[in-house]
């Protein structure tokens, strides 16, 4: 995360779900045999591109960016809500279980066809909130 973008993937469902495996170009994430078995990132190979985050039928995949600026880092998140974010956007950052934890503000919102409806949306927050921060909502 330091040296920058790199995918977290937070799947705890031993279900059979492979699509991030089938989205990554990189062949970064592993699922194999048998098709329940939890998703393994092989952090070496991934460059942060992001294609696993909409794939994910769970939503269990983030990417962070430590090195997004001297003081924050960025983290890029699957949104399916409407109204969709504008860049600039002042949020609060949230942890896993819907707590804030710190202030961010919306950098990029990504609305690709390849993504089948899911937005992937990327704010910013401080570096020390990098590895809590998890969702995040609107103010106001």
């Amino acid at each position: 995360m330091k040296a920058g973008p790199v995918a977290v993937i937070e799947c705890v469902e031993d279900i059979p779900c492979n699509p991030c495996e089938a989205a990554c170009p990189h062949g970064a994430i592993r699922v194999g045999k048998p098709i329940t078995r939890l998703p393994v990132l092989n952090e070496r190979k991934c460059t942060g591109c992001g294609r696993c985050i909409p794939a994910c039928p769970g939503l269990a995949i983030f990417v962070v960016d430590a090195a997004y600026s001297e003081t924050e880092a960025a983290i890029s998140m699957p949104y399916e809500f409407l109204p969709l974010p504008k860049k600039g956007t002042r949020v609060d950052g949230l942890d896993r279980g819907g707590n804030r934890v710190c202030s961010g503000r919306v950098v990029r919102v990504s609305c690709l066809p390849r993504n089948r409806g899911t937005a992937v949306v990327t704010i910013a927050v401080p570096k020390a909130y990098a590895e809590h921060v998890r969702g995040f909502r609107l103010r106001g």
